[in-house]
């Protein structure tokens, strides 16, 4: 199954936290890296009083069904000392299963397509230059959802050269 996970960071070195975490999410059981976006800079999302985000999303293909997925993303975050605090606040490391091959997941510890993500500059950005034809369960073709999307302040801060998944 293709699964579209999206990274972010603000704290302890941000990029370098987003590029141990693409190296450690290609080496997850059962699991295949096909493609990483670029590195965005965006404002954060919740309070102001905190630094700017660094954002990407990669493309995995994997065998681990959606919450065994969920489970190694978030002993990723913990290896990054991901502590889970204020909602939309500074943190290490954030992993969200974006998508899951073309299923709609609804259960307590997992939404799927990510709740949000149709109206964040920060994921559809990313997730276009990886997967520009992208359909999204529910929600449309990816460009159309790009095309209601203000980019804002989003910059790309370090290209990828990745092919498209």
């Amino acid at each position: 199954m293709k699964a579209y996970i999206g990274l972010g960071s603000n704290l302890a070195d941000p990029q370098a936290q987003l590029q141990r975490a693409i190296t450690e999410l290609a080496q997850l059981p059962q699991s295949q890296l096909l493609a990483q976006s670029s590195l965005y800079r965006s404002a954060p999302m919740g309070p102001q009083d905190q630094p700017d985000y660094l954002n990407a999303v990669v493309a995995l293909e994997t065998a681990l069904p959606p919450l065994a997925l969920l489970a190694e993303l978030q002993t990723v975050e913990a290896a990054h000392q991901r502590v889970r605090g204020e909602r939309w606040g500074p943190r290490t490391l954030d992993l969200d299963l974006l998508l899951y091959a073309d299923r709609t997941i609804d259960l307590p510890a997992l939404t799927v397509p990510h709740p949000g993500l149709y109206e964040r500059n920060f994921v559809l950005y990313p997730l276009a230059e990886i997967a520009p034809g992208l359909e999204i369960p529910g929600l449309g073709v990816l460009g159309e959802l790009l095309a209601r999307c203000e980019r804002g302040s989003l910059v790309v801060i370090e290209k990828n050269q990745s092919d498209t998944a």
